[in-house]
């Protein structure tokens, strides 16, 4: 594996992946293909503009015919997939969309793969597949229980990667990860969106009573897993990326003020989201037997984004006060408010 397609590279996830990998393996070769939507910024992958291993293809990986040709331009050996919409509120309105993107477009990748003979396809996918877990927690062999487009979609992206390998041999691993937060989030996600308006003294939206619980993990140790999964996994395998803990978004909401010097007289509460997961919990011994656990704890991994975030108001501002955006937050949060919950 030396020459990689990232899909999906200019996104969140996606580009620490990037600066990941080149900081990591100095003979390897990277190209990003993204459709920069509108999450996808060439702006989180500045520091690689002149770096002779990094390229940008723009695509969509819908496009078989761009996909193709992109990988044989490039002698691509490994794809890993980032590519997808994600964004759990956006599905609710425009399931279409996660449609295509996350279930179509893996199966374009996954014919472009096997004609090509690819040494590795690795499907980067999401711990909501297993739906809500109220009890324990889910390992590899959990039962997929979906609960929103967003979701359904990406668990059928990971059944057409689980059916390529059977069917055809194809090279694949997944990862499932838990919810990351790190540098360049796009400030739709509860973290970066918290941080962000703390900065500016506005509100923070709390869905439902906020004792939902999610298993927070650091994007830098995200992508090292992926990395080990690439390095040391089972072919045809999948693996869990978590802490293996979890918290609760109103804990993750106060803490988040405590670092920003902010009171919590901005908390929000609002209506809480339709089939809004109560928890999510993964069992992540499969992965730590490969050598591998996350080496921040939730805490440290808060206040590293916190300060990145507060360091680098230049790069969401410009999000932020477009015109995009605006229209999303003011559908998405406008007239939604309710009194906070007695236990709260």
């Amino acid at each position: 594996m030396k020459n990689y397609l990232v899909t999906g590279g200019a996104g969140f996830i996606g580009s620490n992946f990037v600066t990941w990998l080149l900081e990591h393996h100095d003979d390897c070769r990277v190209v990003v293909y993204d459709k920069l939507t509108y999450a996808g910024n060439l702006n989180n992958l500045l520091s690689h503009r002149d770096d002779p291993r990094y390229a940008f293809v723009q695509g969509d990986i819908c496009d078989a015919k761009r996909v193709r040709d992109t990988l044989k331009t490039h002698a691509i050996d490994t794809i890993v997939n980032f590519a997808a919409e994600t964004h759990v509120d956006r599905s609710l309105t425009d399931a279409g969309s996660f449609i295509n993107t996350d279930v179509f477009g893996t199966y374009v990748l996954l014919e472009a793969a096997k004609e090509l003979g690819l040494e590795r396809y690795h499907q980067v996918s999401t711990d909501e597949v297993y739906g809500e877990v109220l009890e324990g927690a889910a390992d590899e062999q959990y039962p997929i229980h979906t609960r929103s487009p967003y979701s359904a979609s990406k668990a059928g992206g990971d059944l057409m990667v689980l059916a390529y390998h059977t069917s055809f041999g194809l090279p694949v691993t997944i990862t499932r990860g838990s919810n990351s937060i790190g540098p360049y989030q796009y400030p739709e996600k509860v973290v970066p969106l918290f941080v962000t308006n703390a900065i500016d003294d506005k509100p923070l939206p709390i869905y439902g009573d906020g004792l939902q619980a999610r298993d927070y993990q650091y994007v830098v140790d995200h992508c090292e897993g992926i990395n080990t999964v690439l390095q040391k996994g089972q072919i045809g395998e999948i693996y869990n990326l978590g802490t293996g803990t979890e918290t609760r978004n109103i804990d993750m909401a106060n803490l988040l003020l405590e670092l920003v010097g902010k009171p919590k007289s901005l908390l929000q509460y609002i209506t809480d989201r339709p089939g809004h997961d109560r928890r999510y919990a993964l069992d992540v011994s499969k992965i730590r037997a490969l050598g591998w656990q996350s080496r921040h704890s939730f805490s440290q991994a808060l206040e590293k984004t916190v300060r990145w975030y507060c360091d680098n108001e230049w790069w969401w501002r410009e999000i932020k006060n477009g015109t995009r955006y605006q229209a999303y937050y003011q559908t998405h949060y406008s007239g939604r408010e309710v009194a906070p919950p007695p236990e709260n």
